[in-house]
């Protein structure tokens, strides 16, 4: 049995991205997933938009808009074809959010002007308050992107429910007992973990719903408000950005996911010619501090083996498992964050570059410790 050199675990955006970064550089990749199709989950129901953050300059919001501009040049130079440079109109979800708009203003990155009431309108959007406009900002296709990605790497449709180490080579393992070999695995695996111990990444998923709809309306910008509305591309316009924790998402929408998108959208613009073409609903998966996790994974069995007092304080040296690594905690920004974090960890396996710290998920696993006890 052939042995690749990396197995990419997922076809999500974070998975066909890390595949395409290593296959540039070389490297024999097989990228997996459970469904024959990528992109079938969060990433496949995700508006797609790539908008930086905004806020008072916060440590994620300096990340995720230096993921952001990486993000739009990568995609530029090379999936230009699914991605749609429409700018971004950031709309204050009321008046008190208005003001804070004020301050937020002063860590805007450069990309960025004030649109009045009046520029709103004649662009067709029903707002008073001044908002930001980001005009480098834009819209991924997130399904044929992603296919696109993985029509440049070995594609395989392989759902893993076994991992092991034999010797020097992982071994991934279906329930028919077929098995694939690697010297490298990257787990993109999304809000499911259930083949290491990484409870301590803290990994936790988030139902969102996106609906495509047919409309003549000439919406040439892109924005969001509480909800992500795109502009008018071939005929398209998409609705996007619902938050649903609950355990049985589908009770709770009553099989009507996208209800409170379209009320929305009717205070946004006029969204009266819209007919709903599709509808995609998927769990999007987040760390517990909203940062990435990027890197290796700790041997949790190992260390409360060989430090016991790791549960009161002590802070000994972190083992990890060999050639096993972490892709994941993107969040809702899925597409910003997927290009940069992929190409991190791409360096890092190949060039042995340093990973920061503060996406590392080494920076969780003490406090876990401390915190559960076991």
């Amino acid at each position: 049995m052939a042995t690749h050199n990396t197995i990419v675990v997922g076809a999500g955006v974070v998975g066909t991205m890390m595949a395409y970064q290593l296959t540039q550089r070389g490297i024999d990749v097989l990228l997996v997933d459970r469904s024959k199709a990528v992109a079938s989950g969060g990433s496949g129901a995700a508006g797609a938009f790539v908008s930086p953050k905004i806020g008072k300059n916060s440590p994620l919001q300096q990340l995720t808009n230096q993921a952001y501009e990486y993000a739009i040049e990568f995609y530029k130079q090379n999936f230009p074809t699914y991605f749609s440079q429409t700018g971004i109109i950031r709309i204050p979800k009321d008046d008190t959010d208005a003001t804070k708009f004020e301050q937020y203003a002063k860590s805007n990155i450069k990309d960025f002007e004030w649109i009045d009431k009046e520029v709103l309108k004649s662009l067709g959007i029903k707002q008073t308050n001044r908002s930001f406009y980001f005009s480098q900002a834009g819209v991924c296709d997130a399904q044929k992107m992603c296919q696109d990605v993985a029509s440049r790497v070995e594609f395989r449709q392989f759902n893993v429910s076994n991992l092991y180490r034999d010797g020097e080579v992982w071994c991934l393992q279906d329930s028919l007992n077929q098995t694939l070999k690697a010297t490298n695995v990257i787990l993109a695996t999304g809000y499911e973990n259930v083949l290491f111990d990484m409870r301590y990444m803290g990994v936790r998923g988030t139902w969102g719903s996106r609906g495509d709809y047919y409309s003549k309306l000439d919406l040439r910008v892109s924005m969001h408000k509480s909800i992500s509305i795109s502009a008018n591309i071939d005929g398209i316009i998409k609705l996007g950005a619902t938050h649903n924790k609950a355990k049985e998402p589908c009770v709770v929408c009553d099989g009507k996911p996208l209800k409170s998108l379209e009320l929305q959208a009717k205070e946004m613009i006029d969204s009266s010619d819209l007919v709903l073409k599709e509808t995609f609903c998927g769990m999007r998966a987040g760390s517990k501090d909203y940062f990435p996790l990027v890197g290796n994974i700790v041997d949790v069995e190992y260390m409360f083996e060989h430090y016991p007092n790791i549960t009161k304080g002590a802070k000994p040296p972190i083992k990890h498992h060999s050639n096993i690594y972490v892709l994941n905690g993107v969040g809702g920004r899925g597409f910003v964050f997927a290009p940069f974090i992929s190409h991190i960890l791409a360096e890092y396996i190949t060039n042995q570059t340093l990973i920061p710290p503060q996406i590392d998920p080494d920076r969780l696993f003490l406090k876990w410790c401390r915190k559960n006890r076991l």
